[in-house]
């Protein structure tokens, strides 16, 4: 990647997981609003759910993660804590219109494979007693592969998981060591080999950015994970927010790459991966032309949220449980109580635990929707959004925010191409997807003083 392209456009930009940004959230919407929404989304908006559960609880906390992520608890409160998840389900299940499916199961953290695997399997099974799982519906867990031998990856292949996102983040010691970060108890070849067995997708999440990594070492780690030879490969890149989470801080002692360095992995991942036949799917994914996700770009159905991206099999709206989780509905936005304290007391008093939330606009619908296409397909066709809201390309290129100077500015360099038919990124520019998003971002230009986010490369 060009350094001039890098100094000229690298800015911090919202990672646009939801639109607005959860910092827009806010504390007036409480636990009646996210009640009325639940109901109000059986109505409105996609027909599928999408059920994530937050288990926040870490044996040890690795110095990169800004998640909401909790040291271990003693095993009683661990326990009471995952029946406090059980019995906030129990309140939203009965606003939930039984007649829709469920497409999607997501379990994350923390380190959801930490607590006793007993709850997970009592939380599937509820949910599946529940609803009807729609046809290529996924339960999906992330998983910390230092804490799980291998009679625990088997417990999870009899909880009914059908895919699992193994995060390995670094292949060598001395990276995870610099990040307080565990290596795999279980040979990862053996942790294959079992859950294909079983029929299992297989994700491995690598992380770039960190320190003691160099674009050699980082290339190394792509040849170990092609060799494993995984369903998709996600290469996330480092968010470095120190103001979100001080331990961050300690990386900051160690050294961080540069943006030159990270631009450099990410394209030594990217040559590597193509060689071996995957295919690159939105910001970070890499597939196989036959995975689903894959399909779903070119055809121009890829979806996302707060899990990451998914096809319309997979898609649904997201109804959260557990502390600092985030409904993600038709109209609203809701995210519970960051407090393990305050939720366990809400919970017993029957309330949703919600601290703060945000209902949208239908403008702030529109751009959202207009963000999503950018980070999912990396183009928007106007026509298509104009016959959606029935109105003219002119009407709806008239109420929308364009920064057109900065897309200008794009298109001269080669990363976009602009016209009256779409809005398209090139391959040059798919590093810089979130800058493009960013320039159809209304509440982002009315922004001011330092922005809480990373940087975009």
């Amino acid at each position: 990647m060009d350094s001039i392209l890098i100094s000229k456009y690298n800015r911090p930009t919202p990672r646009y997981t939801s639109y607005p940004p959860a910092n827009y959230f806010q504390p007036s919407f409480g636990s009646e609003d996210l009640r009325k929404a639940i109901v109000k989304s059986n109505q409105e908006g996609i027909k599928g759910l999408s059920f994530y559960i937050h288990v926040p609880f870490c044996p040890r906390l690795c110095h990169y993660c800004a998640c909401n992520a909790y040291e271990m608890e003693k095993r009683d409160n661990v326990d009471t804590y995952m029946q406090a998840v059980l019995d906030e389900l129990e309140m939203i299940i009965p606003l939930l219109d039984t007649s829709r499916p469920i497409m999607q199961i997501h379990y994350g953290g923390g380190t959801p494979t930490a607590v006793p695997l007993k709850w997970l399997k009592k939380i599937n099974e509820r949910l599946k007693s529940s609803f009807t799982l729609s046809e290529g519906a996924e339960i999906a867990i992330e998983c910390h592969p230092a804490y799980l031998s291998l009679s625990g990856w088997e417990e999870l292949v009899d909880a009914g998981f059908t895919r699992v996102s193994l995060g390995v983040q670094d292949f060598h010691e001395d990276v995870l060591a610099a990040v307080n970060r565990q290596p795999s108890r279980v040979a990862f070849e053996e942790i294959f080999c079992l859950l294909r067995s079983h029929g299992i997708g297989i994700n491995l999440d690598l992380i770039y950015g960190l320190p003691k990594q160099t674009p050699q070492s980082f290339a190394d780690n792509i040849r170990r994970a092609i060799a494993l030879n995984p369903d998709r490969l996600v290469t996330f890149s480092y968010a470095h927010v120190p103001w979100v989470k001080s331990r961050q801080l300690i990386l900051e002692k160690l050294g961080l790459p540069s943006a030159e360095d990270k631009s450099a992995m990410l394209a030594a991942a990217q040559s590597l991966l193509k060689e071996a036949g995957y295919y690159s799917v939105g910001m970070d994914h890499f597939v196989r032309p036959n995975d689903a996700l894959y399909i779903a770009q070119e055809q121009g159905l890829l979806h996302r949220n707060f899990q990451g991206y998914c096809t319309r099999a997979t898609t649904g709206q997201v109804y959260a449980v557990g502390v600092t989780a985030i409904s993600q509905l038709a109209g609203a936005y809701a995210q519970n109580t960051k407090s393990i304290k305050f939720y366990r007391e809400s919970i017993e008093r029957g309330e949703l635990p919600v601290e703060r939330g945000y209902k949208l606009t239908q403008q702030e619908q529109l751009a959202g929707e207009l963000i999503a296409s950018i980070m999912c397909n990396a183009q928007i066709v106007w026509r298509d959004f104009a016959e959606r809201y029935e109105m003219s390309i002119s009407e709806l290129k008239g109420i929308i925010y364009i920064n057109r100077e900065l897309l200008q500015s794009m298109a001269e360099d080669n990363l976009v191409v602009w016209n009256e038919e779409a809005l398209t990124i090139t391959d040059k520019g798919l590093p810089f997807i979130r800058i493009v998003a960013s320039a159809l971002d209304p509440m982002l230009a009315q922004a001011s003083g330092n922005l809480p986010y990373s940087m975009a490369l």
